[in-house]
């Protein structure tokens, strides 16, 4: 059974930074591609980050300079370093991971960012 766990969310002034991590269990992680994802309410999912297994990086624009994705294959870990954060970055942040045809979710961890 795959499994996906995040953690590292809370609370944090603008400008401050915060940094999630995501344990990953029940899959060959090394092959797998992995990414952050967050939601706000009444939003749809968006693209926050993702790291292939060869380590490519890819950036939505919004956080591109501020956040970086990396991951770690002995830890079976992926992890986002997040600085500068703002008050439109508070969303739930999620794990994904992708190997083959198959999609994986975490339970997701709140970020809020005050002002």
């Amino acid at each position: 059974q795959v499994q996906l766990v995040e953690s590292g969310g809370g609370l944090v002034q603008a400008g401050g930074s915060l940094r999630l991590s995501c344990a990953a269990s029940g899959v060959i992680f090394r092959l797998t591609v992995m990414g952050w994802y967050r939601q706000a309410p009444g939003k749809e999912r968006e693209l926050v980050a993702i790291i292939t297994s060869g380590g490519g990086t890819s950036y939505a624009d919004s956080v591109k300079g501020r956040f970086t994705i990396s991951r770690d294959n002995a830890k079976n870990s992926v992890y986002l370093q997040m600085n500068m954060l703002k008050p439109e970055d508070t969303m739930v942040y999620y794990c994904h991971g992708r190997i083959g045809t198959y999609d994986y979710w975490g339970q997701g961890t709140q970020v809020t960012v005050s002002s």
